[in-house]
């Protein structure tokens, strides 16, 4: 955990991390990847979702719930389910979204599994790129089944229109924050050994829904009974609504992973606020790449976009549409202030899907403003590589704020 600083050093740190953030789009190199490579085929569970038209209830509502496929489970649960619960999209509609519940093979202990709720990485925009219907990565697999292992249930929410009806707004603070709470409050309906205590982890776009959970999770869950104790994120986009906003045309390719990162961006933002016209600023290429990318999961995107500059994406800087930078900090934003219970930051200084001053900036916009946090960098990992590398640091963490 780093010590925190005088303020007026804090802010200075603030300010050096979020000038170095920007420039980031010319510097970034490496290989690309993201939290499932794969796409194989999806298996459904004997819950096909994608056209549900029944009745949809209040917020975290359970609608129904199945056995989850043992194709798609993980080896360290007992009993696992693919469930079916009510939320609310981006524009605060009725809504349903889909999502797994999987349970330690040890017994429950006295009041029931304490909960974490599982925040899923970029796996795509289209409905056969939800978890619930793909088998988990050998690295997923591992890391959720460590914390199996250590006792805790696990709730991980698809996202709301992510194998569901509508669309899943990629990095939508509010709508992915949203999804994770409704989840935790729907699984505490299946007549499961739960307790009420819970936690939040999540990595890359689930450290972003993660972490506008639990900035929401309190208000979100009132009148539940639930007791959330804080979060894990690793891998955290923060602030890469400043970098957005900087986008123009020009000769520069960036790595395939930032590529279909930022037309999974331009996807979601253009489907939330279609008042900002985003295809105005879009090459005919470009805009062709953005409708793959509401339906193609993160493999069939790569060879799209592999080696596409910034002008053959962009014809308009994102800047010459009107109060972009406020539209899109209010739809991709990460809070800094505002959290009641700890925060855990991870983050690897070999990434460069998420670079490392995203965090950074993060962590010293937290800490001026006094926020509960606590930071970890890990020098020799990379995106994927610091989710297991940071739980030496976050077992004890979780354990400490469940108690």
């Amino acid at each position: 955990m780093f010590r925190r600083l005088p303020r007026t050093r804090r802010l200075t740190l603030a300010s050096v991390a979020i000038a170095t953030l920007i420039s980031l789009p010319a510097l970034a190199t490496g290989p690309a990847h993201a939290d499932d490579d794969a796409t194989p085929a999806p298996v459904t569970s004997g819950l096909d979702a994608t056209g549900y038209s029944g009745p949809i209830g209040a917020p975290g509502a359970l609608i129904t719930q199945v056995p989850l496929a043992s194709s798609v489970s993980i080896p360290a649960a007992g009993r696992a389910y693919r469930v079916l619960y009510s939320t609310r999209d981006i524009h605060g509609r009725p809504a349903v979204s889909s999502g797994e519940v999987l349970l330690p093979k040890r017994p429950a202990p006295a009041g029931g599994y304490p909960v974490i709720a599982w925040a899923h990485g970029t796996t795509g925009l289209g409905d056969n790129c939800a978890p619930s219907v793909l088998p988990h990565s050998d690295r997923d697999a591992t890391y959720l089944g460590h914390w199996l292992d250590q006792g805790y249930a696990i709730v991980a929410t698809d996202y709301v229109g992510l194998g569901t009806p509508g669309f899943m707004n990629y990095l939508s603070g509010t709508a992915e924050a949203q999804s994770v709470v409704d989840s935790v409050r729907a699984a505490q309906q299946m007549d499961l050994p739960l307790a009420k205590k819970w936690a939040i982890v999540g990595q890359s776009q689930g450290a972003g829904a993660a972490l506008n959970a639990a900035r929401r999770a309190t208000a979100l869950s009132a009148g539940s009974g639930l007791d959330y104790r804080g979060v894990v994120a690793t891998g955290t986009p923060a602030n890469i609504e400043q970098i957005v906003a900087l986008g123009a045309p020009a000769p520069v390719a960036l790595p395939t992973s930032l590529n279909v990162y930022t037309a999974y961006i331009l996807a979601g933002f253009a489907d939330a606020r279609p008042d900002v016209n985003v295809p105005g600023i879009l090459t005919p290429r470009g805009r062709q790449i953005v409708a793959k990318a509401r339906t193609l999961c993160y493999a069939e995107m790569q060879p799209v976009v592999q080696g596409v500059t910034l002008g053959e994406f962009l014809a308009k800087p994102v800047s010459s549409i009107p109060n972009v930078r406020a539209a899109l900090t209010d739809y991709m934003g990460t809070p800094f202030s505002g959290y009641d219970r700890p925060i855990f930051l991870g983050q690897g200084l070999l990434d460069t899907d998420v670079p490392a001053p995203s965090a950074l900036s993060l962590y010293a916009q937290m800490v001026a403003a006094g926020q509960p946090v606590d930071f970890h960098v890990y020098p020799t990992q990379d995106h994927s590589g610091t989710v297991l590398a940071s739980m030496p640091d976050s077992t004890p963490f979780v354990a400490r704020i469940m108690k």
